[in-house]
């Protein structure tokens, strides 16, 4: 690590878990409100149920750092489950069958999981008080 970074890393780890909640959640606003487009029409309704909920919502704990490392560890499962079960089978390599977002998606909510909430979350402010 560049050593100008390495008083910068919780920083760093914030903004990480920021961005991937926010991005997140906007595919379970997609999923239950449409918003900001309709799913794909091929998205059967059972994956509609379940992932929406879970990805509008796990994505929001996740940005604002509530419970961030449980909401993480099920967003990474259900990455896993997607990858597996829309892309995974159709071609051995994520480059191949447009599963890396899935599985990018699976091993940053992995990580973050391990790390929990960090600085710049409800979670910390809630130790603080």
């Amino acid at each position: 690590m560049p050593p100008f970074m390495h008083s910068l890393s919780s920083q760093t780890y914030a903004l990480m878990r920021i961005v991937t909640g926010f991005l997140f959640l906007w595919h379970g606003t997609q999923k239950l409100l449409s918003v900001p487009m309709p799913p794909p029409p091929e998205i059967p309704s059972f994956v509609i149920a379940l992932a929406g909920p879970i990805e509008l919502v796990g994505g929001i704990l996740v940005m604002i750092g509530l419970f961030a490392g449980w909401a993480a560890f099920l967003c990474s499962g259900l990455m896993a489950f997607a990858y597996w079960m829309a892309h995974g089978m159709n071609a051995p390599l994520p480059i191949q069958n447009r599963g890396e977002l899935a599985a990018l998606y699976c091993f940053v909510f992995l990580y973050i999981a391990a790390h929990g909430s960090g600085i710049w979350s409800v979670d910390a402010a809630r130790k603080a008080a």
